[in-house]
């Protein structure tokens, strides 16, 4: 995966909380052997922490003067992206918003941008306050994407992704694919507190990586609003990380690895098989039409 070295980053579209004390609430998972219980029946690529009550609280972050500083002083050029993990998500994030920009444009529709929220073990959100242990999250009460960068480690070691920028670049893809769904409606879909296979909660799941796939196959030819395209290369190689990642979090292997069985009367986001299968449908398509899981 690589960016074009001259291309302009917005850092406006992401806020770093990295460092700050999230004031209010009291989030109820820690760390360790309680983190991964959470991980397996939680929000992992999900949407807001309150749906699983796992937190309480209703406060924003507030980011410090340093941290905001750091990173728009740092993510300035696309190059900043190709040498910084936390840049490159940057990087994504516009990425991803130039297209569903667009896209929405493209079908007659008007698209309401997403902040992308960097935190480190806590944050309060509209949605209640979480803890790096329910993983990314999209909180569909403020439109925010929250993102422990130290996530990506653990996906690698703890749930044996390949790694790679292509799969971190997937996670935060199929958040925004879950903003996607606020704005079309469908993500309440995933509100009637069912669980299993053939749930509204898996098929909402499902259906943001289907997106994600759709904004893969378009992301080397998505340009800014300068007109200058910031992903300029993805690999058949990155494809496979992003399939790799979407894989290992796949309710069938996160249950075997942690639980020690399957069971799919409790799944949320689906199987490996089926979260790579719809990825790669999204990829494969280009079509956001062709990513409805609900038939």
């Amino acid at each position: 995966m690589q960016f074009d070295d001259d291309a302009d980053l917005d850092t406006s579209e992401v806020q770093d909380v990295r460092g700050s004390r999230i004031p209010g609430g009291k989030a109820t998972i820690g760390g360790g052997i309680g983190a991964l219980i959470a991980l397996v029946l939680g929000l992992l690529f999900g949407v807001g922490p309150e749906q699983l009550g796992l937190s309480s609280g209703d406060s924003e972050p507030q980011a410090s003067a340093s941290t905001v500083s750091e990173v728009q002083q740092a993510c300035l050029k696309g190059r900043d992206a190709n040498a910084r993990e936390d840049c490159r998500m940057v990087a994504v994030v516009n990425s991803a918003q130039d297209f569903w920009r667009q896209e929405f444009t493209r079908r007659g529709g008007q698209y309401s941008p997403a902040r992308t929220v960097f935190f480190a073990n806590r944050v309060g959100t509209a949605c209640g306050t979480a803890t790096s242990a329910v993983g990314p999250f999209y909180c569909p009460a403020d439109r925010k994407v929250y993102l422990d960068l130290g996530f990506f480690e653990e996906l690698r070691t703890k749930f044996g992704a390949s790694g790679g920028p292509f799969a971190q670049a997937y996670v935060v893809a199929h958040e925004y694919g879950h903003h996607i769904q606020n704005l079309t409606g469908t993500l309440a879909r995933a509100q009637d507190g069912r669980q299993g296979a053939d749930s509204n909660a898996v098929r909402v799941e499902l259906q943001a990586d289907c997106y994600a796939g759709v904004w893969a196959h378009h992301a080397t030819q998505t340009p800014d609003e300068k007109g200058r395209t910031l992903i300029t290369r993805l690999t058949d190689e990155d494809i496979q990380d992003g399939l790799s990642a979407a894989a290992a979090v796949g309710d069938d292997r996160i249950q075997e690895k942690f639980q020690g069985r399957v069971m799919p009367e409790a799944w949320t986001h689906g199987s490996a098989e089926q979260r790579q299968r719809w990825f790669y449908q999204g990829y494969r398509t280009g079509d956001m039409a062709q990513c409805n899981t609900f038939r």
